[in-house]
């Protein structure tokens, strides 16, 4: 067995690391989408020969938490020892180890002397892969209506892409060929360039002390995240949350968590979830795992420690089969992000019983994908993005400010990006929302209204959102944030309210107004610091003063 010193081992867990974070700047300045070039909804990382995470850079939670679960679905089917210099492994497919159909999976070998090492991996939410409807197709029943699916593959980019027929057979089926293929070859370059780091690392320090690094990385992780376990308070505890609605019934989708900490360990049982539905708000397994394991890891743990495959191994998740949060297929699982957030909330809900003091509240904590598309002379433009809100509150700091909620991490896409790319509409307004948030001694994080002027006859309007009927809930007696809503205001003055899961056609002249809202307060509004207050009257965040009501409570 190779021996590892300590000064071997620094060096090399660094530079893997680095390795990682620059293909996700690669990955980003390469793009052609406004969904992945300013909104940066992608991720990428470095593998070990057996498909565990090893490092990763530090872009969106949610797609890179299981990404060992995609490659090993691939190498399930093409072995390791098979695979040959210049092969490329692809996966997207959400009910072998993939996620939802938008969110591409490619893992390329990196081969040192005839042997694979380990693989660079990169994954990209894509503007278009066909299906139903332009960027997003809300009424499917099945996920074929939902896109091109690429179960786990293997092919050649001489020979498959780099104009081959796998190239071809992607662009006949998008609707927008020049962004989709140009972000597949962000992902290439993105996985290039960890190829090439790995490359140097074992040219310089040899295979064997690379892969002892690899493996050592996640060993370390264990050990952190165990001993970190082993220092919170042992016991069961429940967390509930929901979705509004299914976009069919008014009833709510019930995500319930059951939470054990053991001596070193944690076990989190979905039993007693609702089951899944018929529209595309399912959520895979993979997605599930993603969001239990970031929300144990942001509680129970150090931010230093490496989120990589050995971060997991203490953490056992069960899920239903044929849950909301486990689906047969072929369910539509398009808007998992969704379900994933009130898993996380369950867990967070469920945990705060055991650690009230590092827990948040609950965040607006949503994805809102609000798509506009427009088939002119020269085909279809499609504008997607990712909408967040406002965090929760925690007991030693108010919420962030209308951000991407904490699994996704997106960018906004900036107003002057979205001006020179797209001419079937425009930015009107976009502005934090005051009294959006829950007040407490520590308040919710704002929300943000955002609106959009239609300048074309023919444009074609989907999201799919939440959080409409049900508010965030505050903690030891934080107020609630605020429910979202979408209404457009037509040309002809009339205004229409859209539910949360919707899609309209509209016309020159048409306003979009989208209203995502904040989140929940910790702890009492009594308890909440003067100044603090002061500072959100100043800003203009609260224009009513809540010691107004103290005093006269107290009167």
């Amino acid at each position: 067995m190779t021996q590892l010193g300590p000064i071997d081992y620094a060096v090399i867990s660094q530079a893997l690391i680095a390795g990682a974070r620059e293909m996700g700047v690669k990955l980003i300045r390469s793009a052609y989408s406004t969904i992945l070039r300013e909104a940066r909804d992608g991720s990428a990382g470095l593998m070990d020969r057996d498909g565990n995470t090893v490092a990763q850079a530090e872009l969106i939670p949610m797609q890179l938490g299981p990404i060992g679960e995609t490659l090993r679905a691939c190498l399930r089917r093409h072995p390791v020892e098979t695979l040959k210099e210049g092969d490329f492994l692809i996966n997207n497919d959400p009910f072998e180890g993939g996620q939802h159909i938008p969110d591409v999976f490619i893992f390329t070998p990196i081969f040192v002397q005839g042997r694979v090492v380990g693989f660079g991996a990169s994954v990209a939410h894509h503007l278009d892969l066909g299906g139903g409807a332009p960027g997003l197709n809300i009424h499917a029943s099945d996920v074929y209506q939902e896109g091109l699916r690429f179960p786990p593959s293997r092919y050649s980019f001489e020979h498959d892409w780099n104009g081959g027929s796998f190239e071809r057979l992607v662009t006949a089926n998008v609707r927008v060929p020049d962004l989709t293929i140009g972000d597949f070859n962000a992902q290439f370059a993105a996985n290039a360039i960890g190829v090439l780091r790995v490359k140097q690392l074992c040219e310089r320090y040899g295979t064997d002390k690379v892969e002892a690094a690899m493996k050592e990385m996640q060993d370390y992780s264990e050990r952190r995240v165990r001993a970190a376990i082993a220092q919170a308070p042992k016991g069961t505890f429940y967390g509930e949350d929901a979705v509004d609605d299914d976009g069919l019934t008014d009833d709510p989708l019930v995500v319930k968590a059951k939470v054990t900490i053991s001596d070193d360990s944690v076990e989190i049982d979905f039993e007693g979830t609702c089951a899944q539905v018929k529209r595309n708000l399912n959520c895979p397994y993979s997605s599930t795992l993603s969001a239990a394991l970031s929300c144990v890891k942001s509680v129970l743990t150090s931010p230093d420690i490496p989120y990589n495959e050995g971060m997991a191994r203490p953490i056992t998740i069960k899920v239903p089969y044929g849950s909301l949060l486990n689906p047969r297929p072929p369910a539509p699982v398009r808007a998992r992000m969704i379900p994933a957030y009130r898993v996380f909330n369950a867990v967070m809900k469920a945990m705060a019983q055991a650690l009230p003091d590092k827990v948040i509240a609950t965040g607006f904590d949503c994805t809102t994908a609000f798509c506009l598309s427009h088939l002119g002379e020269r085909g279809y433009s499609v504008y997607l993005e990712i909408f967040g809100g406002g965090y929760g509150a925690s007991k030693d700091a108010d919420g962030c400010d209308a951000v991407d909620s904490p699994l996704s991490n997106c960018s906004n896409a900036p107003v002057e990006s979205l001006d020179i790319d797209y001419d079937f509409f425009r930015i009107v307004g976009y502005e934090l929302a005051p009294d959006s948030f829950g007040l407490g001694a520590r308040r919710g994080g704002a929300g943000f209204t955002r609106r959009c002027e239609i300048l074309r006859d023919d444009v074609q309007l989907a999201i799919y959102s939440d959080r409409f009927r049900l508010a965030p809930e505050g903690l030891l007696g934080g107020e609630p944030g605020q429910r979202g809503y979408c209404r457009i205001l037509r040309a002809n003055g009339t205004v229409e309210d859209l539910k949360s899961k919707a899609a309209v056609d509209l016309g020159k002249g048409d306003i979009v107004e989208m209203f995502v809202g904040g989140g929940a307060g910790f702890g009492r509004i009594s308890e909440r610091p003067d100044a603090m207050i002061d500072r959100d009257l100043a800003d203009g965040l609260l224009t009513r003063d809540p010691r107004s009501a103290r005093k006269l409570a107290a009167e």
